[in-house]
Formats: C-alpha cells, structure tokens, sequence
C-alpha cells in the first residue's frame, strides 16, 4: 500500500554512540512527555487476564465469556492465558527477532522500506522532516496469505527464523480467527455473520526494537494511538516492560505474563462491534538500562472487505454509530497522518455528518 513514509536513521545504531544527550528530533515538548513515576504499579488496576482454556471448556465458557465481554468493553486490552501456542515455537521467534535486530546495519539494510511503503526495515507514520521521532525501529511486514508477501523481504528473512516466522504467522491466524468467534460470541452475533466480515483474513507483523536512552522521560518509544486493524496480538520478546494503557484518563503500565499474549481490539473492531468493544489508545515509553524488544501481530479482515457495524447490532435503538468504509480506504487514511491518538477513528463516527448537517 503506497504511503507518504520518510526514511530516518536507526535509533539502534544512534543508541550505539556513548550519548549524553539525545539528538534534538527525539525530544518531545513538555506536554508530550511520558511521566515515567517510580509509583509503585501494584496499586494501579491491571488489565484482565482471559483462560483460552476456560473459554473453549464445555462448563467453564459461560462465565469466562462474560470475563472476555467485561474485558473488551471496559479495557480493550487482556492478557491471554492458556493459548495453546507451541511454547517452543514462542521462544524460537523470540529468539530470531532478537538475531534479527542484532544483524550488522549492512544487512538489516537490505530489507529497507522503499519509498512510499511502510513494509520494511525503518520507522512508520514519518510524514514530515519537523515531526518528532520515535525513540524505536522496526520491521514490518505482512505474512498471509503469503501471494500478498513481497518477494524482497519474507524469502530473504535468514533460516530458521523464515519457517518459524511462517509456523507462528499460521497459529497466530487460527487464535486470531477464534477469538473474533468466542467476541461474536461473547456479543450475542452470529458467527457466520463476523466469519464473512472477515472474509479469509490477513495478518502482518510488526517487531519492534527499542533501545536504552540516557534520557528516557524526554522521548517516546510509540506515540499514544489505538491500533487501526481488527486485533493486535502482542508478544513481549524479553523481561522490559514499556506497554502503557490509557484508562480513565491515566496511564497504565503492563506487566505481561509469562507464556501470555497480550491482546488488544483494533480500530475496525470497535467498528464491527458498533462501539461495545473498545479500541484503547497505548503507547511505548523507554527505560535507560535495557533495550525492549516486542512482536505485534496484526489480523485483520481481508484487504478488499467492507468495515461495518455487524448487522445484528444494528437496530432502532442501537443504530449504527460508525460509517461504512473498505478496509483499503480505512488503512489510506490512518497511515497517511503522523501516529495521533483516535483522531481518525473518530472522524468515522456517524455523529460528525449529522452534526455537520445541523
């Protein structure tokens, strides 16, 4: 997908140099920067923990399932427990995404965004030479159905991380497809009628690579934004944590799990929903002493779908509080604005043409 997308140095290899002070393009102004207290987070609330297990058990689901509505609609955000994800295929991709990341520039280089694409070895949501940078790189790319995989970058990933990458994209698509039926679910909408919303579905990845900085409360690792596709299943690659939530007008850290995937709903999935479920703003903050490494995969309808608000949500009480709009208009849009919050998840809101119309 054509994007406006600037090319800009890697902050790993910025982070190399002995800094004491970071270049000037990180800094972010005062309102902008993360408060990054010493509170202890044991008095902060934490995001839900979800029983895959439990939800797929014939006399557990029930209650779980409520636990699964709660945490959609009030969080946007849980940690899944129980996957069934291979813990030996977890710990291989995590492995190579910290091989990948730990390659010469030379040859992280070769898989370099192109001009106007974000798929690639760089930065994302770079619109402008005075914007502020994210303190991060990154490596995104999508995975299936593999005819949509460009031919320079997924072959050329070196061996074993390719097939890992493969075998975990595979598994990441069946948890993503089951946990859009146990939402459906959990919403009181019929499978089918979310299955073909979906179509087949797509999935991408994004890895990402933040590193230590001498100055960790002036910059931002991922500026505060909801995540624009269906649903985001996040994999914390090693111990740092610099997931922040949004709720109730604070700032909430995670603490991922061990052997959990932390999920979050999308954009187009508050659409889907009418709004029931949440679609939260986060962000990445940055420490001093470590680099923080994290998977996120996104799955998503099919790239010629039609977002809407499922039909059977749909009625006279509960009209449509979203417009319709196809999963390509949706990412033209959102990609081609720097990171902000839910500024374009709100202008598809069916409230601003009839406020417009008044």
């Amino acid at each position: 997908m054509e994007i406006s997308n600037i090319s800009v140095p890697s902050v790993q290899e910025i982070a190399k140099d002995s800094l004491t002070a970071i270049p000037d393009r990180y800094v972010r102004p005062h309102h902008e920067r993360p408060i990054l207290s010493a509170t202890a987070t044991d008095i902060l609330p934490q995001v839900p923990v979800i029983d895959m297990a439990k939800l797929l058990s014939q006399h557990l689901n029930e209650p779980e399932l409520d636990n699964l509505h709660h945490a959609c609609k009030h969080w946007g955000f849980f940690q899944l427990i129980n996957h069934g994800v291979s813990n030996s295929l977890v710990e291989n991709v995590k492995k190579g995404v910290e091989e990948f990341f730990n390659l010469p520039l030379e040859e992280k280089s070769k898989f370099a965004q192109k001009e106007r694409d974000v798929e690639g070895y760089g930065q994302a949501f770079v619109v402008s030479e005075e914007q502020k940078l994210e303190w991060a790189d990154m490596f995104f790319l999508v995975t299936l159905p593999p005819h949509l995989r460009k031919p320079h970058l997924f072959p050329n990933i070196p061996q074993p991380f390719r097939d890992n990458l493969d075998t975990y994209s595979s598994e990441m698509k069946r948890l993503g497809s089951e946990m859009v039926q146990l939402m459906a679910n959990a919403l009181h909408v019929d499978t089918m009628e979310m299955k073909d919303m979906f179509g087949g579905g797509t999935l991408s990845m994004r890895m990402n690579y933040y590193p230590p900085c001498p100055q960790p409360d002036l910059v931002m690792g991922l500026n505060p934004h909801s995540d624009a596709g269906a649903l985001t299943i996040l994999l914390q690659a090693n111990e740092m944590e610099g997931l922040q939530i949004k709720k109730d007008g604070m700032w909430i850290p995670v603490k991922p799990l061990p052997n959990a995937f932390i999920i979050n709903i999308g954009d187009m999935f508050e659409m889907m929903s009418n709004g029931i479920y949440q679609s939260i703003e986060h962000r990445a903050t940055i420490n001093s002493e470590k680099e923080r490494i994290s998977i996120a995969t996104f799955y998503n309808p099919d790239s010629d779908a039609v977002i809407k608000p499922a039909p059977s949500l749909v009625t006279q009480e509960t009209p449509a509080v979203f417009k319709t709009i196809s999963v390509q208009d949706y990412y033209k849009g959102y990609l081609s604005r720097e990171l902000r919050g839910r500024s374009y998840l709100h202008s598809m809101r069916v409230h601003q043409e009839q406020e417009q119309g008044n």
